[in-house]
């Protein structure tokens, strides 16, 4: 293999085995459980903490439930390094993604458990 060969091949990706693939699906499917259930919760803290009937329009209370929802995507990188599910290799698309898997989730349950009351 001459050097400019060499150099060409280097600066490709290289193939991954079915068992690399495998592992790296399995901890993308972690990472989105964490950050689902992650919503879960900060939806429930933001349910209990602010009173139903304080909420109307964006007020303070509104932006403590936005707050809690936004220490639920923070937790997360601690939690994905107590896992060992790698952080570091996670690009801004992946963060992107996480936190709006928490946003969502957190935006539902929220939601769902304010308007139980009202009906």
């Amino acid at each position: 293999m001459s050097a400019e060969t060499r150099e060409e091949t280097e600066g490709l990706p290289r193939k991954l085995s079915p068992a690399e693939k495998r592992a790296e699906n399995i901890i993308r499917i972690k990472r989105s459980v964490i950050a689902c259930l992650l919503g879960i919760i900060t939806g429930f803290i933001s349910y209990l903490l602010v009173d139903p009937s304080d909420i109307m329009g964006l007020q303070s209370y509104t932006l403590l439930a936005l707050l809690i929802m936004f220490a639920g995507i923070v937790i997360q990188k601690h939690i994905f390094v107590l896992m060992r599910l790698n952080p570091l290799s996670m690009g801004k698309k992946d963060w992107l993604f996480q936190g709006f898997m928490t946003f969502a989730f957190w935006f539902i349950v929220w939601t769902i458990l304010l308007t139980s009351k009202v009906q």
